[in-house]
């Protein structure tokens, strides 16, 4: 039967991904703004447009459901800014960019350190941040990148240059462009 047969017949269909989607987003914002403790699996449901029931037959808790945003939206900062050792500032202000525009990266990473310690990290990003220190420290073995500072120290020197567009008024891009430009001599 069609869709539209089952239209007819007062029998939605319903379209799975459409539907998961439409949670996985809600729940960003909701994630986002409240954290792990104060989201509300209601709230996420009326957002979406779906039934709360959905979101566990879906993603079988809300913690889990959380899970799944913190995976898919530092998967996506990942794949969106990769780094770029030999023009570290470069980097720099391609993550300030990112930061600004999806704040609530930085917000939900924020909150699972807070409900679950600092030390909690993704997979994906506990990966990602490995490779970007095997990659600096290949740039510095290859002498395009000063090794004044190791690899390690540099990375995180660089990230957190980038997110001071969410922690200061005055912060401008250039202003961590320049900063990280002087931590690598560029």
């Amino acid at each position: 039967m069609s869709t539209n047969q089952l239209v007819r017949l007062g029998r939605m269909v319903r379209d799975k991904e459409a539907t998961k989607r439409k949670l996985l987003d809600a729940a960003t914002s909701e994630f986002a703004t409240y954290g792990i403790a104060g989201a509300r699996v209601d709230r996420i449901a009326k957002n979406a447009g779906a039934n709360k029931a959905l979101i566990y037959a879906y993603f079988c808790s809300k913690e889990y459901l959380f899970e799944m945003v913190v995976r898919e939206q530092v998967d996506l900062a990942i794949k969106s800014v990769p780094i770029t050792p030999d023009d570290l500032p470069g980097y720099a202000g391609r993550l300030f960019d990112r930061y600004l525009e999806h704040p609530e990266v930085l917000r939900l990473i924020g909150w699972l350190r807070l409900e679950q310690g600092f030390d909690a990290m993704p997979e994906a990003e506990r990966r990602a941040y490995a490779d970007k220190v095997a990659a600096i420290k290949e740039a510095q073995r290859a002498g395009s990148v000063p090794d004044h500072f190791d690899a390690e120290e540099l990375l995180s020197l660089v990230v957190h240059l980038s997110i001071l567009g969410l922690t200061s008024a005055a912060a401008t891009r250039d202003l961590v462009v320049r900063s990280v430009a002087r931590l690598t001599g560029t």
